[in-house]
């Protein structure tokens, strides 16, 4: 009798690798979405309205992990980003006008987080903060440019592991449950129009835009960088296995990054809430959550951490602005091609980083530049999901891989929440 032959190609590496070594995409993905402007908005949530909107956190899971396994889906089935595929099933008006959208939005995201970064240097070292803020920009710029994204990303990884600093708060503080578990079934309907507002921004900076962009074209770049995959429309018979990956790297990375989201929430409606500190204007503020509990160290802890996942994001947000407008273009796309090979590309992620970092040289407080780019994201949000959903159900361009009922009505309702959420937001502002 034969000896069964050998697996190869992506099948063998996933049998073969440990849990870990399938996390990709998803996993940074999680992470990046707890950048500095995830920070601010969860510690201006926490500080300014207690454990009320805690509820936001366990809804949003699911329909985060939803919306990005989709948009994972469309791109390892086609082999083409997002934008690409928007432009196949909306005006391209309208493709143009949100993409203009979500450059805007990015580059103060861009701007803001290099700003946070540099005063979260600051408090550590005690030196300039725009001296650091300019550091930052062309390091993270310079990194971009010359080295490929996947070599460095995964060491910038690590240091969001300071950000569970913020877990630690849960096993040292006396906590009231009670209150913790009634903000988590939202027992607390109080609708103001700044809570109003900032349960879009929690929305917004949870499930953005560029969060859907970014984790679809790295799995654009998976197929093209790997002679052994392709896209699912062209080879079906590598579905089982690819969709069980994108599966296991999303779930996980959103679980994480929502698990940081809460407790990063409990601590500062715990200690700022608690003493009365209900407005965060610095990343000062959010880092001192964790100052009268473990002292010092875990300060300086999660100031690096800042740094950290400020490293590891902006180059998610102008990525995935130099993805969706080359794609819309139809330019070659790729962070792992250089400067001349991809010259489109790298001019609109140069042009993200350095006019974001003006947004630190125009008087514009950086914790609200934060703040109201997440409630910009929470708008967008609402026709891009649409259109991602359109494309999604579409058997011509999903063939056996459209999305199934669970998923699609997972997708479809988070447009509804974001889109509800976005109206009562205007209209609690406007009546």
């Amino acid at each position: 009798m034969c000896a069964p032959a050998p697996k190869t190609g992506l099948k063998a590496r996933l049998h073969q690798a440990p849990l870990l070594k399938r996390l990709g995409p998803g996993l940074i993905t999680g992470a990046a979405d707890d950048d500095p402007s995830g920070i601010a908005t969860y510690s201006q949530g926490g500080a300014q309205f207690g454990f009320n909107l805690l509820w936001t956190i366990p809804l949003t899971f699911p329909l985060l992990a939803a919306i990005q396994m989709i948009s994972a889906l469309i791109g390892r089935v086609t082999g083409r980003g997002l934008a690409y595929n928007m432009g196949q099933v909306m005006p391209r008006p309208l493709v143009l006008g949100l993409l203009a959208l979500l450059f805007i939005a990015n580059t103060i995201n861009v701007g803001a987080d290099l700003a946070a970064m540099g005063a979260a240097a600051k408090l550590v070292t005690g030196l300039s903060q725009h001296g650091f803020t300019l550091f930052f920009a062309f390091l993270s710029l310079g990194l971009q440019l010359f080295i490929p994204y996947r070599r460095y990303s995964r060491f910038l990884m690590v240091l969001t592991f300071s950000l569970l600093a913020y877990v630690a708060v849960m096993f040292l503080l006396p906590l009231d449950w009670k209150e913790i578990g009634a903000g988590l079934i939202g027992l607390h309907p109080n609708l103001t129009e700044s809570n109003a507002t900032t349960i879009v921004a929690i929305f917004g900076t949870t499930i953005s835009p560029y969060l859907f962009f970014w984790q679809s074209a790295q799995e654009v770049e998976e197929v093209d960088q790997n002679d052994d995959e392709h896209p699912l429309i062209d080879q079906p018979r590598e579905g089982s296995e690819a969709i069980s990956r994108i599966r296991v790297d999303t779930i996980a990375g959103m679980a994480i990054s929502h698990l940081i989201a809460l407790a990063i929430m409990i601590a500062t409606a715990t200690t700022l809430h608690a003493h009365g500190v209900t407005d965060i204007n610095s990343a000062a503020d959010a880092a001192q959550a964790l100052k009268p509990i473990a002292g010092h160290f875990a300060f300086a802890l999660f100031s690096l951490g800042i740094i950290g996942t400020g490293l590891l994001a902006v180059p998610v947000l102008a990525g995935s602005a130099g993805y969706a407008v080359a794609e819309a273009a139809g330019w070659r796309t790729g962070l792992d091609n250089m400067p001349w090979q991809a010259r489109g590309f790298y001019t609109v992620i140069g042009a993200a980083v350095l006019l974001g970092l003006g947004v630190g040289y125009v008087g514009i407080d950086p914790i609200q530049a934060l703040y109201w780019s997440a409630v910009l994201n929470g708008v967008i949000a609402v026709p891009m999901m649409a259109a991602l959903m359109v494309v999604a159900s579409n058997r011509r361009k999903m063939g056996e891989f459209r999305v199934g009922p669970v998923l699609g009505s997972l997708g479809w309702l988070t447009t509804a929440i974001m889109a509800a959420a976005a109206i009562t937001m205007l209209y609690v502002t406007f009546k």
